[in-house]
């Protein structure tokens, strides 16, 4: 027989269920917007202060930002929105594999003295993508239950985006370090149209790449080559050789156009209003076309894939 507790006699609690700790870390939903306009707010302010100032000073920090910016936007969106269930170190080591990797593996290449033509850009993107390829595989070489379109477009895009940020980097240096008396002028028409641009670039085409080289991947984690798999990856540096040809195309419709030689060393000789608006068009026009034309492609594969 129960006897109830005297009155005023403690009860003993009894703990509930524990919930299991998630698998990643805890980021609070919206840290990509605040980055992004916390990094536009700095970005615009350094860029006023050393306009008036004309203090040098802080070109280092126009420099990094403008490179940086974007790509560390879309590390946050993309982990947030998709690929939580990845883990951080997955995409965090997709963007700094990108980085270091493709970028030390391209560069000795992409300086082989090849001709001026379209061949050299189709060159070029072979080298870069598959530096940015052989990256991706060597960051989830040891994690093979990761594997998938989802997965693939994701971290093939961060791969892509670490590439394109020191890249950034570089050519903006370039500018600022290499006109005397307009550096700042130099650096922000190089930085602001890249940062536009950068989305559609570098982290589109390894997005492409990087979903039919994990869509493809064994249970066991073993990376298969297939022929789609190869017909990809050329279409992907078809879409890089026309993104890096859009000057020199533009170039020549002007001169097609016009009757006239523009070139000299890829620029307008003396260009006249028509000129520059005929430049301008076919040069805007070929990027957003082949920007389109990426768009379009990982909206397809996306939608192969049902946990999209």
């Amino acid at each position: 027989m129960s006897h109830s507790p005297p009155p005023g006699a403690p009860k003993a609690r009894i703990p509930g269920p524990q919930q299991p700790p998630p698998p990643y870390p805890r980021i609070a939903a919206g840290l990509w917007r605040r980055c992004l306009g916390a990094g536009l707010a700095l970005w615009v302010s350094a860029a006023w202060v050393t306009y008036e100032t004309r203090n040098s000073t802080l070109l280092p920090t126009l420099i990094l930002l403008g490179g940086f910016l974007v790509p560390v936007v879309f590390v946050l969106w993309a982990y947030e929105r998709h690929v939580r269930d990845l883990g951080v170190s997955a995409i965090l080591g997709c963007f700094l594999a990108g980085g270091a990797l493709g970028v030390l593996g391209a560069s000795p290449l992409g300086s082989y003295p090849l001709h001026p033509s379209l061949g050299r850009f189709l060159g070029v993107g072979l080298i870069e993508e598959a530096a940015k390829l052989g990256a991706l595989v060597f960051v989830l070489r040891r994690q093979p239950g990761i594997r998938g379109m989802r997965a693939g477009l994701v971290l093939g895009a961060a791969v892509g985006f670490g590439f394109a940020a020191p890249e950034s980097v570089g050519h903006a240096f370039g500018a600022a370090a290499s006109t005397s008396g307009a550096g700042l002028r130099a650096l922000l028409q190089t930085e602001i149209p890249r940062g536009l641009l950068a989305p559609f670039g570098h982290g589109l085409w390894t997005a492409i790449a990087g979903g039919a080289l994990l869509s493809r991947r064994r249970l066991t984690g073993r990376f298969r080559i297939t022929a789609p798999l190869v017909g990809t990856c050329l279409g992907v540096c078809l879409l890089h050789a026309l993104g890096d040809a859009t000057h020199g195309l533009a170039l020549w419709g002007v001169a097609r156009l016009t009757g006239a030689g523009p070139f000299a060393p890829g620029y307008l000789v003396r260009p006249d209003g028509v000129r520059e608006h005929l430049f301008t068009l076919f040069s805007v026009g070929g990027l957003a076309l082949v920007a389109l034309a990426g768009v379009g492609w990982v909206r397809s594969l996306a939608r192969r894939d049902a946990s999209w």
